[in-house]
């Protein structure tokens, strides 16, 4: 008598079919665990929230011109100051909210010292905005 399992037909050692009553179990119960959690999903929380307009707001600084002469005179939005006044309208313009820019213009000719003293102005008054106009038209 041979021992091996090929030898008949009729031997119950071989598993020639895939029992199907394990997988349909696992599908039933996941089949039930969906069906409970989708109703719990689909629960909405009414909630009142707060609208907000979708304009947005348009908060400019202001702007002063600052403008520096070949001969060293010194012009606040076109009108002529002297370094006194200078400290004086810095010191005015750093207090306001929100703080305005300070747009300074130099001539090609102002020696830079004085550009570095109106700067040094800005600064000690507590203007923290300060941007450099050019015209590069003149070469």
């Amino acid at each position: 008598m041979a021992m091996s399992p090929f030898a008949s037909d009729d031997d119950d050692g071989l598993m020639n079919e895939i029992n199907m009553t394990p997988l349909v179990d696992v599908m039933l119960v996941l089949l039930i665990v969906f069906m409970v959690t989708i109703p719990v999903i689909r629960h909405a929380v009414k909630i009142d929230l707060p609208h907000a307009s979708s304009q947005k707001e348009d908060t400019k600084p202001a702007q002063i011109n600052v403008s520096i002469e070949a001969d060293g005179t010194v012009l606040w939005d076109g009108a002529k100051v002297d370094d006194a006044a200078l400290h004086q309208k810095i010191a005015a313009a750093a207090q306001t909210t929100p703080q305005p820019e300070l747009h300074l213009n130099a001539d090609r000719k102002v020696q830079y010292e004085r550009v570095a003293q109106v700067m040094s102005a800005a600064q000690s008054g507590g203007l923290t905005k300060l941007g450099f106009v050019t015209d590069p038209a003149h070469h």
